[in-house]
C-alpha cells in the first residue's frame, strides 16, 4: 500500500477512535461517512441498523466471494442483531 493511502488510513482510524470515545459512531453509506450518538444509531429497528451498516443480507449476499469469505460472519451478525433488538422489545 502506498505511503498516503496508508496516512489517510491511519488518519480515518483516529477520526473513529475520536468519535467512540465521544459515545458516537462513524459509518460509511452511499454519501459517505456519517457520524452519530450510538444511541441514537441503535434505537432504530433492527432492518436500519443492518441497513446503514450494509450487513443485511440482500448487500451481504450481493457483495459475497470466494476470496474473502468474511461474508459469513456478516450474516450471522445480521441474526444477531435482529434476534437482540427482539429480545429487548420482549424485556
Amino acid at each position: 500500500m502506498n505511503d498516503l493511502i496508508m496516512e489517510t488510513m491511519n488518519e480515518l482510524k483516529q477520526v473513529i477512535k475520536e468519535q467512540n470515545a465521544l459515545g458516537n459512531i462513524v459509518f460509511a453509506d452511499i454519501d459517505g461517512l456519517k457520524t452519530m450518538p450510538i444511541s441514537d444509531f441503535i434505537s432504530q429497528p433492527s432492518d436500519g441498523i443492518l441497513y446503514d451498516l450494509n450487513r443485511n443480507e440482500a448487500t451481504t449476499y450481493a457483495l459475497a466471494s470466494t476470496e474473502d469469505i468474511r461474508w459469513i460472519n456478516d450474516i450471522a451478525v445480521a441474526q444477531t442483531i435482529r434476534e437482540l433488538k427482539k429480545q429487548i422489545e420482549i424485556l
